[in-house]
C-alpha cells in the first residue's frame, strides 16, 4: 500500500520527499484494520487442561528455538542476509566446524534469525 502510494507521488512529479509527506504516505496503513485483541469478545469456553508432559516439551522447543536464533544471530555476523545460501556456506563452514555445529544446522539457524519463521528448522534443528 506504501508502495502504490509513494509511486503514485513519484508518478505525479514529486522529486524530494520530505519527512512529512512520508509520514503523511505511511500514516494510513499503521492504523488498525479490525479491532484489537484486547476489545474482542473472549471465546465463551475455557481452553482445555494442558498435559504437564506436553507443557514440558513446548517449553523445551522454546529453548532451543531460542538458542538457535542466537546462533543464527552469529551466523548473520560473519555471513550478511544478502549472501545466498551456498555463498554463506563458503563462509560459514570454518565457523561451524570450529563450534561443532554442522553447516546444514548453521545454515538453517541464519534463515530463521532472517526469518523469525521456524519452519526454516524443520528437519535440521527441530
Amino acid at each position: 500500500m506504501i508502495t502504490r502510494r509513494l509511486a503514485r507521488l513519484a508518478h505525479s512529479g514529486l522529486q524530494a520527499l520530505d519527512e512529512a509527506t512520508v509520514r503523511a504516505v505511511a500514516k494510513p496503513s499503521t492504523r488498525p484494520r479490525c479491532a484489537p485483541w484486547s476489545a474482542r469478545p473472549s471465546a465463551p469456553h475455557a481452553d482445555p487442561p494442558v498435559d504437564p508432559t506436553i507443557a514440558a516439551l513446548r517449553r523445551v522447543v522454546d529453548d532451543l528455538a531460542a538458542s538457535t536464533h542466537a546462533i543464527g544471530e552469529l551466523m548473520l555476523e560473519v555471513a550478511p542476509a544478502y549472501l545466498s545460501d551456498p555463498e554463506a556456506a563458503d563462509v560459514l563452514a570454518l565457523l561451524c566446524d570450529q563450534i561443532g555445529e554442522p553447516l546444514e544446522h548453521g545454515l538453517a539457524a541464519r534463515r530463521y534469525a532472517m526469518s523469525g519463521d521456524r519452519r526454516a528448522l524443520y528437519g535440521t534443528v527441530l
